[in-house]
């Protein structure tokens, strides 16, 4: 069996080549995409559909419901699901997605000890203030408002009484994909601009606002998932404080600027993979499942 990982910033193709490799190579796949794991949040996600999936087996997309939590550790769970799958069924693992976060996890472990539910207890920014007191090394690498990382560190400190980087001194990560080989699809700047630009006004074509409707009226605005792009911007539109065509133009611009985001992650993140246009990624990753 081999297991490899195809990443890439958003509407690069990721999904396209994947399928179309998997077909090649008798592969499953497991979707690394943090909002495609959510059942009925179709369109704005950019999840494969059925028909494109074919016979495919895909795992890590319609897992739960947006107002369930889903996070690393229910990712790593499933990848050790779908891994034990294709070892039992002989097939090749394709990972792919744009939630590098996931990946970079899957690499390099989490430190075991704390499988913890814990809340926060006070606001978000107090908590981030009180372990910055105690741990500026650890907190100055989170943002004030990342609430799931915050709360994470807090957690730690609270159960374990260290500041996290004590905590992970003590208990070092363990690897779970060690040797996962990672494949990065390139794009020319403006022509991933264009590519987000088609993407968006074919999901606002397909019926992203009554998507966002129905998820509004199902699941309210509480869940995580429903700060999204593609549904935030939705909303605001629904509230009437922007324009069908200043949708169009947000969700694009907000979409580019995460592209941005992930494509300087995955340089930064991830040293030893092989990075190339769509076209000569393709060949490749076959000539790599050949060898």
């Amino acid at each position: 069996m081999k297991e490899i990982a195809i990443i890439g910033s958003t509407a690069s193709g990721k999904t396209g080549l994947s399928i179309d490799i998997a077909k090649k190579t008798d592969s499953i796949i497991l979707s690394l995409d943090s909002l495609s794991v959510y059942k009925e949040i179709d369109i704005a996600s950019a999840k494969p559909t059925k028909l494109e999936r074919g016979d495919i087996l895909h795992f890590g997309i319609d897992e739960v419901f947006p107002n369930e939590e889903f996070d690393v550790m229910e990712f790593i769970k499933l990848y050790k699901k779908a891994k034990n799958y294709a070892k039992e069924n002989s097939k090749n693992l394709i990972i792919v997605g744009g939630t590098s976060f996931y990946l970079k996890t899957l690499i390099e472990g989490m430190s075991t000890g704390i499988d913890s539910k814990t809340k926060l207890d006070i606001p978000v920014d107090e908590a981030y203030d009180l372990l910055y007191s105690l741990d500026k090394e650890y907190m100055q690498k989170i943002e004030k408002n990342d609430r799931y990382r915050v709360e994470k560190a807090y957690a730690i400190y609270k159960e374990s009484k260290l500041t996290p980087t004590q905590y992970f001194k003590a208990n070092p990560k363990k690897p779970i994909a060690p040797d996962l080989k990672i494949f990065e699809i390139l794009w020319d700047r403006d022509e991933l601009r264009r590519r987000i630009s088609l993407r968006t006004k074919q999901m606002i074509k397909d019926g992203l606002i009554d998507e966002v409707i129905y998820l509004e009226n199902k699941y309210t605005r509480e869940p995580n998932c429903m700060s999204s792009i593609g549904i935030v911007e939705g909303l605001e539109y629904l509230d009437g404080k922007i324009t069908k065509e200043q949708l169009e133009e947000k969700i694009s611009l907000n979409t580019a600027k995460l592209a941005k985001r992930q494509n300087t992650f995955n340089k930064g993140q991830f040293e030893n993979k092989t990075s190339n246009i769509i076209e000569n990624l393709n060949s490749d990753i076959l000539k790599y499942f050949s060898l």
